[in-house]
């Protein structure tokens, strides 16, 4: 008997009268490179990266912000250590850096042109020993790590800092029970709200928190002990004031699931008002990233997923209609497929042809590449049915 060892990869569904028209941008785990791909799952552009990138955005400016791994950082041996945040122009010249050891996960360009990060800080041992949750004598060489937030503006200096341990609850912010002490909070996404407060996410104890930065205080959180979220990623504020979040379900409450979901929620009532996959609003194993994700809500309503142990990028409707489906193959640039069944991301974000960070070039690439219904596929078009699956091009 003989087994298939690698999946179909590339674009493998995509119903142009629903789909949001734009550019991908993915980071695929392992590489050296940030893609930009068009609707058919073309490349467009990419920019060869000094560090391994491990999270991005394309900035309105056209330039491209991306936290890059180094090689002998002091933790590097922990789940998503940075080092180096780079902003590169379109050619791939460096314009801004800013390189701090204990630099990890994610970051923010704000407003005012400040960018938020997270650095790794230690816990003080008087308060790491009331930390409750966490496999115990999983400390990192005895040390506890916990979160900082810093503010660092274009000079490079630090305008603002919030340090976890200062603001943070032991007997609140409970720690995941099953997994290492060596960090608490284990934070991995920071985003500046409209009113100047922080969105956050802390992995490690389930939560997405809401920081005022006057005070430092925790005034909203979502998710903990009770089991709401698991292992959580990508929280975003949308225009309706709800919250966004990718929730990978890994283990909730110490227990096995095996499912992810995206979920809405209203921070008023801390209601899920929205949901796709998961067990919401009913037992529905769609998907599943243990680790890693991204989700985004698209200027027309539908909702972008970046499904990350897979490598597969989704959309849906509204309704919870898939409209769009890419499985990267981006990684045989610079690795044999033949290595693994799947290229995970980790992340990837949806941009319209109308944003301000995609160059003339690529706009006119794009549209010029796009299907129009009623056309053939040797015209660069598909069927009549305005629907194209990378399945029927095969065969099937």
């Amino acid at each position: 008997m003989s087994v298939a060892f690698n999946s179909i990869k590339g674009l493998t569904f995509y119903d142009i009268t629903r789909a949001y028209v734009g550019v991908t941008m993915l980071v695929p785990v392992d590489g050296e490179e940030v893609w930009l791909i068009d609707m058919l799952g073309n490349t467009v552009h990419s920019w060869k990266t000094r560090h391994k990138p491990i999270y991005a955005n394309l900035l309105p400016n056209g330039n491209l912000l991306y936290m890059g791994q180094v090689d002998k950082g002091p933790l590097v041996d922990l789940e998503g250590a940075g080092g180096s945040l780079q902003e590169v122009d379109w050619d791939g010249n460096v314009v801004w850096e800013y390189n701090e050891p204990y630099l990890h996960h994610a970051f923010d360009r704000t407003e005012k042109g400040n960018t938020l990060v997270l650095r790794w800080v230690e816990v003080p041992k008087e308060i790491a020993a009331r930390v409750k949750g966490g496999d115990p004598g999983s400390e990192r060489e005895g040390v506890m790590w916990g979160d900082a937030i810093q503010e660092v503006t274009p000079k490079g200096t630090v305008a603002w800092e919030w340090i976890g341990h200062e603001h943070l609850d032991p007997d609140v912010d409970i720690a995941c029970p099953i997994c290492p002490r060596c960090g608490w909070t284990h934070a991995n996404a920071v985003a500046e709200l409209p009113d100047d407060d922080i969105l956050m996410s802390f992995m490690q104890t389930n939560v997405i928190a809401i920081i005022d930065k006057r005070s430092g205080d925790v005034k909203w959180r979502y998710g903990g002990p009770k089991g709401e979220l698991a292992h959580q990623h990508s929280p975003s504020v949308l225009d309706n004031g709800n919250f966004l979040v990718f929730d990978n379900g890994l283990h909730p409450r110490g227990l096995a699931k095996g499912f992810s979901r995206i979920l809405e929620v209203n921070p008023s009532s801390s209601k899920i008002v929205w949901g796709f996959g998961g067990n919401w609003p009913e037992p529905k194993e769609l998907f599943y990233s243990p680790t890693m994700g991204s989700c985004q809500r698209l200027s027309n309503g539908n909702t972008f997923v970046c499904e990350s142990t897979t490598g597969r990028l989704f959309e849906l409707s509204p309704k919870g209609d898939l409209v769009w489906e890419y499985v990267n193959n981006l990684p045989s640039y610079e690795t044999s497929l033949s290595k693994s069944k799947s290229c995970p991301v980790f992340c990837a974000f949806r941009y319209g042809m109308d944003y301000s960070g995609l160059k003339r070039p690529v706009t006119r690439y794009a549209r010029r590449r796009e299907p129009r219904p009623g056309t053939t596929e040797e015209e660069g078009g598909v069927k009549e049915a305005a629907v194209v699956s990378r399945l029927e091009r095969l065969g099937y």
